[in-house]
């Protein structure tokens, strides 16, 4: 690229994706460094986007999307020193407005995206609309606005970029001149161009651009000119340089053409065209482009599941890194505060900032559009697993090591030793494709040590599960002395047989916003935690059960066949004694609602030369899905204890938990609902949960775009089952004007609401064959997994009717039940062979902030003037959420909002304070010149509307 680039001034390139920009620059001497300054300096070069990765935008979280841009874009900064203006997405599987929103705050104008459902295409190319300005559903101002060019045709390889006709474009892809290991697939290969052909091949060449030209509202015409796998050689560099040079020379000198043509850049194509044609003239779009299809019915739903044991992974390690990210710029903080405003010597600051950093690109690297879709061949998803589990011990370590410093008393104690960590997490992962195993704690007279943080900004009420080795067991708060409400729970070896020598601690623990607060734990038989009791049911054949530590009862006769019923102060739920699947649901203060459960297959099509599902797409049999069947009655286990009650129903293909928390606060108003899938003894077969209501949602519902905002869909009888799935990041509801009822989800999947009062939410898919987009296989490499959701039943009190209004939120009371679903309390141990010193929780914050106001990061930034070293800079990011008024829950939450704009940072982060407060785009790249005014600077108040991401430089104290 160097050499070429360098050889004609004329010649452009541009290069998006900085992971593997960042591998070359690293082989780089000196000498070619500097040619690439210099060819970016003088716009022969442009990075596009200058993301980590170019990233799906269906199955992954705003805050990874928006992580893995920050990653890239402080890369550029530190070594190259430019600022990207236009971002490229030409290979997403449909375009998210979450992902134009990021760009547009990373201080971006313009760009591209190409895989949008092709009669979607035709209609925008019919308006004249494929250049157009995206505008966020919320939002009223053109301030928000990024200008975006939609590709027209199928592809963005060269025979479908130069015009309508791929037969003709493809003759001038230079790469596929006769004699290469490429061809053209109309059987009309390209030719040389010469003095004898110039003038026939270039009207050839015009014909198509005159007639691309004419579903744009310019003269100005965008022809990409590059292909996966490309210009890896120097014969193809010279192949497309110098035959396109000869036409463009030809068309230079034949002014009677009207047409002059030239390499160009990106930015090169946007500042033509608002040369020609303002941005405020063109028409304004609202909305996504899900889901895909690139033609037929085949729609590429599929890959909104496909492989979800990574896609739970890959939000563990998302959940792992934002934690470790705020543990670990606060512990730096208090660290200054402490020590005059040095480090703590023996705390490993720069070898820990390098651990950080590898999680951040194991984070950012999976978000790409064939990794977290599920959609890479086997041995590369061995790969990427390996990478999230190296990524998630990475962090976990520096996590530990920054606990044990923010905990100790005496400061002087702390000694950092890798070998014999002072705190690790209570749960191993053996594996890149195994499930987390809970790590057995022996129990004494003596305490063994917990610690347990909470990486949300909110007061936190949660159940903290451990694995003990006695059924007898108390837990007390370090600092108070006092004993935490608990229980004892089964730990199942089999479905009906209980460990003897494993036992399940489960405690309530009161955490305090960012905190780490210590327990003890003992062995105890006069004050230990009352043990859970259980009933067990099977229709016709009772199981053999015994236990010698918990109390267990299969009913008989009559008594067997009551419905099984769970309750709380707040929800009572009613399942089948004959199969344990939720029925009905009732709030305390409602009426019943029906709310059932169901599993279902579906299939693939079938004969030999029609076209099934695969990794991407979704093309289920004529007979549509198929109740799930059972051979034999399925084992109901249910679990009764003072902290939770649980049903647990054991089917052979998926063991399906619903439990209720005898909690105040939120966590006691919803269902938390698990599954453990294992489908791999099925041949093209896809597994879906089905909840049916008897909402009246009519043909439309609610799901999220990554997590950041709510889009309604409209299911459509006229389009094909597979059209009507669309991806859901976290959430989907259902409402109609008294009713709502949110699925909250801890991973990525495809949802649908195929008729009144239902969602179906596929858990896996296994597919035996390609589905030829490019794979080369089916996907066969399943394993058992997780799922993991909480519904939320509510009341509406003045809510629009069904389709009424165009923009809706989630109510406080999701946006609570969601974050503490995604970033759950971590729970760490000290060893039990090592005397442990004195030990204090570590309390950053007086109180929760504002319950619409999430602290997305608290990401320490690498110091410029030496690199892998963290800086006392830090990048603070905001995220004021819009919620839903129509739904109040009563009893009020435990936290409050403001209707204002203004947010009093001193106020909300009491005791934190920040310094040298510097609002910036979200990827810290551009900055208002200016520090906060005096009075800012005074009470820290910043504007921050609903839904507005905010970023600051600061430092903290």
């Amino acid at each position: 690229m160097l050499t070429k680039l360098s050889e004609d001034s004329r010649r452009k390139m541009i290069w998006a994706e900085i992971s593997y920009f960042s591998k070359w620059w690293e082989e780089l001497d000196q000498k070619k460094r500097d040619t690439v300054k210099r060819l970016l300096a003088g716009g022969q070069l442009e990075i596009v986007t200058g993301g980590w990765v170019m990233a799906d935008e269906a199955n992954s979280h705003y805050y990874a999307l928006l992580d893995q841009l920050i990653e890239g874009h402080q890369w550029i900064q530190t070594h190259l020193g430019v600022k990207p203006s236009s971002g490229w997405a030409i290979d997403p599987f449909g375009h998210s407005p979450s992902m134009a929103y990021l760009l547009k705050g990373a201080g971006l104008s313009n760009m591209v995206i190409q895989r949008v459902h092709y009669a979607v295409k035709k209609e925008f190319a019919r308006q004249k609309t494929l250049e157009f300005k995206w505008r966020q559903s919320w939002d009223s101002s053109p301030l928000g606005d990024i200008t975006c060019h939609m590709m027209p045709f199928y592809s963005y390889d060269v025979p479908h970029t130069c015009g309508p006709d791929p037969a003709v474009c493809c003759q001038f892809d230079f790469h596929r001149l006769p004699g290469g290991r490429v061809f053209c697939p109309w059987r009309v290969p390209p030719q040389p161009i010469t003095e004898q052909n110039v003038h026939e091949r270039a009207l050839l060449l015009l014909d198509q651009y005159r007639r691309k030209s004419r579903l744009f509202r310019s003269p100005v015409l965008f022809v990409p000119l590059g292909d996966d796998f490309r210009f890896v050689e120097s014969s193809e560099w010279d192949a497309q340089f110098r035959n396109y040079q000869k036409l463009f020379d030809f068309f230079q000198t034949h002014p009677e053409l009207h047409v002059s043509a030239r390499f160009g850049t990106l930015s090169d194509y946007f500042q033509a065209l608002q040369k020609v044609l303002p941005v405020s003239s063109l028409p304004t779009v609202r909305g996504d482009f899900f889901t895909y299809a690139d033609r037929d019915d085949h729609y590429w739903s599929g890959y909104f599941t496909s492989r979800p044991f990574y896609k739970r992974l890959d939000r563990t390690l998302e959940a792992t890194l934002r934690a470790t990210e705020i543990l670990y710029s606060l512990t730096l903080a208090a660290m200054r505060s402490h020590g005059d405003g040095r480090l703590a010597t023996g705390f490993p600051a720069q070898d820990h900032f390098l651990l950080l950093t590898a999680g951040r690109r194991g984070l950012a690297l999976f978000q790409h559009h064939d990794a977290v879709t599920g959609t890479a061949r086997d041995p590369v998803v061995m790969d990427y697993g390996n990478r999230l589990l190296e990524s998630i011990q990475k962090l976990r370590k520096v996590l530990q090591s920054s606990a044990h410093w923010l905990l100790l008393l005496d400061k002087s104690q702390y000694h950092h030793d890798q070998s014999k960590p002072f705190l690790l997490t209570d749960d191993v992962m053996s594996a890149q494709d195994a499930l987390p195993q809970k790590t057995k704690i022996t129990l004494s007279e003596e305490p063994r040590i917990l610690i347990v943080y909470n990486p949300t900004e909110q007061i936190q009420s949660s159940v903290v599960s451990v694995v003990i080795d006695s059924p007898d067991a108390q837990v007390i708060d370090a600092e108070t002395g006092r004993p935490m409400a608990a229980q004892i729970s089964a730990v199942w070896a089999e479905p009906s047989r209980a460990s003897t020598d494993s036992f399940q601690l489960d405690f309530l623990s009161e955490l305090p916003p960012l905190s780490l607060v210590v327990y003890h734990v003992t062995r105890s038989s006069s004050g230990s935690a009352p043990r859970a009791r259980y009933t067990f049911h099977r229709r016709g054949n009772p199981p053999t059960i015994h236990s010698e530590h918990f109390q267990m009862f299969s009913p008989q006769g009559p008594e067997a066949n009551v419905p099984l019923s769970l309750s709380n102060k707040h929800v009572q739920i009613w399942s089948s004694p004959e199969t344990g699947l939720m029925q009905k649901l009732r709030l305390r203060a409602g009426s019943e609602r029906r709310v059932q459960v169901h599993f279902l297959w579906y299939g693939t099509r079938t004969g030999a030369n029609r076209d099934k599902s695969g990794a991407y797409l979704f093309l289920p049999g004529e007979e549509g899905a198929q109740m799930y069947s059972f051979s034999e009655p399925p084992l109901v286990r249910v679990s009764r204890g003072p902290l939770y009650s649980d049903i647990t129903s054991c089917l052979r293909h998926v063991t399906h938990t619903v439990r209720l928390y005898h909690l105040e606060g939120h966590a006691g108003r919803s269902l938390e609902i698990s599954n453990m899938v294992d489908i791999r003894s099925q041949v093209n077969r896809e597994l879906v949960m089905r909840i049916v209501t008897d909402v009246a949602s009519g043909n439309r519902f609610h799901s999220d775009l990554n997590s950041f905002q709510m889009q309604q869909r409209r299911t459509l009888s006229k389009l094909p089952l597979q059209a009507n799935f669309y991806p859901m990041t976290s959430t989907a509801f259902l409402q109609d004007a008294e009713t709502r009822i949110t699925v909250l989800s801890a991973q990525s999947q495809g949802v649908a609401s195929l008729r009144p009062g239902e969602l179906e939410l596929v858990l896996d898919r296994r597919l035996q064959q390609d589905d030829n987009r490019g794979l080369g296989q089916g996907v066969t490499d399943n394993k058992r997994t997780s799922s993991l959701y909480h519904l939320l039943l509510e009341e509406r009190r003045g809510g629009q009717e069904v389709g009424g209004a165009s923009v809706e939120h989630l109510s406080l009371l999701a946006h609570l039940t969601s974050l503490s679903l995604s970033h759950p309390p971590i729970t760490m141990v000290a060893p039990g062979d090592v005397q442990v010193p004195k030990l204090r929780p570590f309390l950053p914050l007086r109180s929760s902030l504002p319950c619409d106001l999430h602290l997305l990061n608290l990401r320490t930034l690498e110091d410029p003037q030496e690199a892998g070293s963290p800086s006392q800079e830090v990048a603070l990011l905001l995220h004021r959420k819009g919620f839903d008024c129509s739904s109040a829950p009563e009893p009020a939450l435990q936290c409050t909002w403001s209707a204002h704009e203004e947010v009093d940072l001193a106020a909300v982060f009491a005791p934190l304070r920040f310094s040298a407060l510097r609002r910036c785009g979200l990827t810290m790249l551009r900055h208002d010149d200016e520090l906060q005014s005096a009075r800012q600077q005074q009470t820290r108040i910043i504007s921050l509307r609903p839904m507005d991401i905010s970023a600051f430089r600061v430092e903290v104290q």
